[in-house]
């Protein structure tokens, strides 16, 4: 029979800033540990491999181009030699791993930079993929568009497992669409833990774990365990005083790094965390039960719903720069039903702008 028991860990865990062999390097020794303390599912920090861009914002923009290049050469790509030894190190720990990274965009000719969360099984592959729908303000300049497609969920050992990363987890539509694909465990990654000043665009590094009054992190969390009944671990970035060689302090104006993890039940009780100031590997073991006696109470996918009344509608689209143009035609309109010798065609004959049979052809066509 399936355990009904397991252990969730939160790798709350400073990386070798911008350096992508080190990095590597102490991911692997902190999967290593997280196996040895019998974790199931590890999370790491939100681009915690090489480090969240905290110069955003704060340099100029040659410099920041200097920062881009630099941030390009020491991130991931699904075809990276990293992601085999990463791969070879789960599969000796007997875990999933949740890993956030800059990731190298695999489409031809590319260079754009994706805010992703890349899921390995306990074999040591890596199945999956989530790329940040929308990056956040000044993340627009650091980060591509994730497609509709890596929104999905990942079967485990102890559970369906899905994850989001940083705002994402304030997206309502986004969590009812994992939560439509049976999630029951989550990942959520963050750049750091901080303390809000009124808003959301005036916030400072927290600096005691007195900030759960106002970083919207912490309720954000219970909240999502509870709505969506799920088993929560939230993964923070942690980085310590120490400016990283290369750096200036001034340079890394946005540094919210004080950590913050914390592992939640379906009940919104937090079990461990937040772990604030300090890096650690943060464990929890939580029962099925759990769970189960939320879901008596409030099953988001049972007795609790009225799909009559309100659905959701999930794209499982891949964004491509091209599509095949049909055989012997022209520029067409829409998706290629109707060429553009045909819409002018249709629009002489009954009297009526091309612009019109082209609309209606889109819409016809989706």
């Amino acid at each position: 029979m399936p355990s009904e028991s397991f252990t969730l860990a939160a790798a709350q865990v400073e990386p070798v800033y911008h350096d992508k062999a080190r990095t590597l390097d102490k991911t692997c020794r902190y999967i290593e540990q997280a196996g040895r303390d019998g974790a199931d599912i590890v999370v790491f920090p939100e681009t915690y491999f090489p480090g969240y861009p905290y110069w955003r914002g704060s340099v100029s923009i040659p410099r920041w181009t200097d920062l881009m290049v630099d941030l390009q050469k020491n991130s991931l790509h699904v075809d990276d030699e990293a992601i085999d030894i990463l791969g070879e190190t789960v599969a000796e720990a007997d875990l999933t791993l949740v890993l956030g990274t800059n990731e190298i965009s695999d489409r031809q000719g590319s260079e754009t930079l994706y805010n992703s969360l890349f899921y390995f099984d306990s074999t040591g592959e890596l199945v999956g993929r989530h790329r940040k729908l929308m990056p956040t303000h000044e993340e627009r300049a650091i980060w591509g568009r994730g497609d509709p497609s890596c929104l999905a969920t990942y079967e485990t050992a102890v559970g369906r497992l899905g994850g989001l990363i940083c705002y994402e987890n304030h997206m309502t539509l986004s969590k009812a669409a994992l939560t439509a694909m049976g999630e029951e465990i989550h990942a959520a990654v963050w750049p750091g833990f901080w303390e809000q000043h009124g808003h959301p665009g005036d916030k400072t590094r927290a600096e005691t774990s007195d900030a759960v009054d106002t970083c919207d992190i912490y309720p954000a969390m219970r909240e999502y365990a509870f709505e969506t009944q799920s088993f929560v671990a939230a993964c923070s970035a942690y980085m310590s005083d120490a400016v990283p060689d290369g750096f200036s302090a001034e340079e890394l104006g946005f540094n919210v790094a004080a950590g913050g993890s914390m592992l939640i039940n379906p009940a919104g009780i937090v079990k461990a965390g937040p772990l604030v100031g300090e890096e650690g590997l943060l464990t929890a073991e939580f029962r099925d039960d759990e769970r189960r006696a939320t879901k008596a109470y409030f099953d988001a996918m049972g007795h609790y719903t009225r799909w009559d009344a309100v659905s959701l509608s999930i794209s499982d689209k891949t964004l491509t720069p091209s599509q095949p143009r049909e055989s012997g035609t022209e520029a067409v309109a829409g998706d290629g039903s109707l060429s553009a010798a045909q819409a002018q065609a249709v629009a002489d004959e009954y009297d009526v702008p091309i612009g019109v049979v082209e609309a209606v052809a889109d819409e016809l066509a989706d």
